[in-house]
């Protein structure tokens, strides 16, 4: 899930800029004056308007396109002095990402000793960069939008005169700058990004901003862009890449910007690829596709298309995207972002995109050697917090609606078996079905991007999860994750990730009593209705892990090596256990995967450093967590009262 600032409102305004230009009507010129007689009120709203109008004018740059380039970094909006999901700033996106923001976010690189100097591309400081170039004070970039525009005109006219050696009025000459301005450094994507300004040029676009202001861009009917895509040579890098995908899916690449990712060589250099990561976007399809060229933030893989599974992808898997939210699952994983928004329920999940994405995890699978299972095929919602203060704000998507049973059994993987559960010590797969698994769960506008849903609202629908409980009763409290809800109870919203378990998952048997069956999760005793274990199929052969003492197991959300396991010269990650969980004595998890070494990459040598000490993934609770090898005991579900 992208948090996606810039996306919204945009797809619909340019769609209905392109009937009003097929229907013969124009929008009111970009430079028109409030009329005569107009209120305040309208004067006001038409501030932003004029502030383009002015920059343009100072810096000889077309107003068009520096409202085109403006439409495409954030859709004209201001973000009142906050940056947005990917380290932009005002109505121009100008960039000053800090080495906070990468611990956080996409890139998860919490504990990494490189994050100052993965913090310092140049890409990430254009707002540096206008300040120099206007004189301004950078705070003034990031809080007031009229200085913020005015530094974005600044920048635009300084790549023009580096590509073009002048400044032209007409907006067709201008097509390097804005391919430039879009901070790529590869031919395809800095191209592609153009296409879009001059797409913007000619259909042309109004909307009012989410600060009340209304901004109008006069379509453009002929902008000529010299040279299109032969004119990106100057400035970027020559670089094309062939996309990677199954011949059954339609399949196009468009690479992320650079710093949304890293260079690497997995698997050959030595970092295995074990999972496949499924999220949504929280945008549109084309949106996605541009926020992930915009430098700064995160991108997947691959984008899926809601309408009929056309892919794009993005980031070769040889290289790492910032996907997850976290460095080490980002490291070991190929991230795949689908265009719908969770709290829609399945209406954005089509039948196509389903299809069209068995058919590349199906192939991403073979290629790699992963295992078809929901253990290794994840959702972005069961990926691990990388450290204590990061688990509370881990993304939830795809969330609830993604069908998940149906969706492995497109990859040929269903879970075999009939419903049932075995007495305890032993392993159940949470089996409720999707169509007939009718739960309710409340949406608040916070929710939903799209701003469809104005009050919170509690929805029945199909889902695919169980609600867990802290006691065998429909009244009892809902638990409540010790990052989410410490010391109370868990809710019904959508985005409460923590009182429930997903189609899928796997858990050893606690207790059972009536119709209600208790499992270990969260280092807690919870409770799920599960009438004749309608709810569950039994698993054995499963790996079971246990505290090997009695003292509690501390749990962990990456997997660095030890600091002294570094060789001289490089910066140690470091890590800590996640404060909030442990697994206490006597209680049992699930291992979704073989122990495996500790490990670190470090891009600018392309070096690999693997440590001396193994850890298990476990399906800790609704996400899968870490655990050293030594701290625990393994044992086999087939034996209940060894994994008992």
């Amino acid at each position: 899930m992208r948090r996606i600032i810039p996306a919204r409102g945009r797809g619909t305004a340019l769609v209905a800029a392109g009937l009003l230009a097929a229907a013969g009507v124009s929008a009111p010129s970009v430079a028109a004056a409030v009329p005569d007689g107009a209120s305040a009120v309208t004067s006001a709203a038409a501030q932003r308007q004029h502030q383009f109008a002015a920059a343009a004018a100072e810096y000889r740059v077309p107003v068009a396109v520096l409202l085109a380039v403006a439409y495409q970094q954030s859709a004209w909006e201001a973000h009142q002095g906050r940056y947005s999901a990917d380290g932009g700033y005002g109505p121009m996106h100008l960039t000053d990402v800090t080495p906070a923001m990468l611990a956080g976010g996409d890139t998860g690189a919490a504990g990494r000793a490189d994050l100052a100097k993965t913090a310092a591309a140049p890409a990430l400081h254009t707002l540096g960069k206008a300040a120099r170039l206007t004189g301004l004070p950078a705070r003034a970039l990031r809080t007031d939008p009229a200085a913020n525009i005015r530094g974005g005109a600044a920048l635009l006219a300084s790549y023009q005169k580096e590509s073009a050696g002048e400044l032209s009025p007409d907006p067709g000459a201008w097509y390097e700058a804005v391919a430039r301005f879009s901070g790529s450094t590869e031919r395809r994507a800095a191209a592609a990004y153009a296409d879009r300004v001059y797409t913007t040029l000619r259909k042309g676009v109004s909307r009012t901003t989410d600060d009340g202001q209304r901004v109008t861009l006069r379509a453009v009917p002929d902008p000529r862009p010299a040279g299109s895509r032969s004119a990106v040579r100057k400035s970027v890098t020559v670089q094309d890449t062939t996309a990677e995908c199954p011949v059954t899916v339609s399949c196009t690449f468009v690479a992320a910007s650079p710093s949304n990712g890293q260079v690497s060589d997995r698997p050959a250099n030595g970092i295995r690829i074990d999972s496949i990561v499924i999220h949504d976007t929280e945008s549109s399809y084309e949106s996605a596709i541009n926020i992930f060229q915009t430098p700064g933030g995160g991108a997947a893989h691959y984008v899926m298309r809601s309408s009929d599974g056309a892919v794009t992808q993005m980031v070769p898997t040889k290289d790492l995207a910032f996907h997850a939210g976290n460095y080490s699952t980002n490291m070991h994983s190929i991230g795949i972002e689908h265009e719908g928004y969770a709290a829609h329920g399945g209406t954005w999940y089509t039948e196509a995109q389903y299809e069209a994405t068995a058919e590349l995890v199906k192939y991403l699978a073979a290629r790699f050697g992963i295992p078809l299972d929901r253990q290794h095929i994840l959702g972005h919602d069961n990926v691990a917090g990388p450290s204590t203060k990061l688990v509370s704000g881990m993304h939830w998507d795809p969330g609830p609606a993604w069908d998940w049973e149906h969706f492995m059994r497109l990859l040929g993987a269903p879970v075999t078996g009939r419903h049932g559960v075995g007495p305890v010590g032993s392993v159940v797969t949470i089996t409720p079905g999707f169509d007939r698994n009718q739960q309710t769960v409340q949406v608040c506008p916070s929710d939903d991007p799209t701003g469809a849903t104005t009050e919170c609202t509690e929805r029945p629908g199909p889902a695919n999860f169980v609600y867990l409980r802290t006691a065998p009763q429909a009244d009892a409290p809902l638990f409540g994750d010790q990052a989410l809800h410490p010391g109370a109870a868990g809710t019904d919203r959508i985005n409460d990730w923590g009182s429930t378990a997903q189609a899928g998952q796997q858990y050893v048997v606690a207790g059972q009593e009536g119709d209600w069956t208790a499992i270990w999760f969260s280092g807690s005793k919870v409770w799920f209705h599960n009438p004749d274990g309608c709810n569950t199929t039994r698993a054995e052969g499963v790996t079971v892990v246990r505290a090997s003492g009695d003292a509690p197991v501390p749990v962990y959300g990456s997997s660095y090596p030890d600091a002294s396991e570094y060789p001289s010269g490089l910066g140690a990650s470091t890590q800590a256990p996640l404060a909030q969980y442990t697994v206490p004595a006597g209680q049992a998890y699930v291992a979704t995967q073989p122990p495996a070494v500790t490990d670190d990459y470090f891009p600018s040598s392309g070096r690999v450093v693997l440590g001396g000490k193994k850890m298990y993934t476990v399906q800790y609770n609704h996400r899968v967590a870490l655990v050293y090898a030594g701290d625990v005991t393994e044992t086999t579900a087939a034996d209940p009262e060894r994994a008992g």
